[in-house]
């Protein structure tokens, strides 16, 4: 007999459980970001986080159509999805990123040069550090991939 405390809950038997816990995992990423494009397709939210990257893809011409030397392989692209919350733990937006799967590529061979445009925690002490010595105010910003 099934307890009344547990009335607004589903209940599972322990055998509805695989060895790798595949029910639980479910119940766990439940308010999850999606794991595919598959699954956030089916959430309004997620589809608008995806036209809107793909949009800014097109408007920065981040890239271009160009025809695959011989005998090389194609590199191949993973959504990412990520909700972005408030400090009140509210979702504030839900982004999509489409990330090239770099990891693949070999130096002298598919790449000669590296642009990464990322922030060193020792620049970031030092910015910091320089405000609270001339009484400056902080402001923090998250920069959008859009031209202006």
């Amino acid at each position: 007999m099934r307890s009344s405390r547990f009335s607004d809950y589903e209940v599972y038997s322990d055998s509805a459980i695989d060895e790798e816990g595949s029910l639980i995992h479910i119940a766990l990423m439940a308010e999850a970001e999606p794991v595919s494009v598959e699954d956030a397709l089916r959430q309004p939210v997620w589809k608008n986080a995806i036209v809107e990257e793909l949009n800014s893809i097109e408007r920065n011409n981040t890239w271009r159509l160009v025809d695959l030397p011989l005998g090389k392989c194609s590199i191949g692209v993973k959504w990412v999805f990520k909700k972005k919350l408030n400090p009140d733990g509210s979702v504030s937006k839900y982004k999509a990123r489409l990330v090239a799967r770099g990891f693949l590529q070999k130096k002298g061979i598919d790449f000669d040069k590296v642009f990464a445009p990322v922030e060193r925690l020792e620049t970031i002490c030092v910015v910091v550090a320089i405000a609270c010595a001339r009484r400056w105010q902080i402001y923090q910003l998250d920069v959008k991939s859009d031209l202006l």
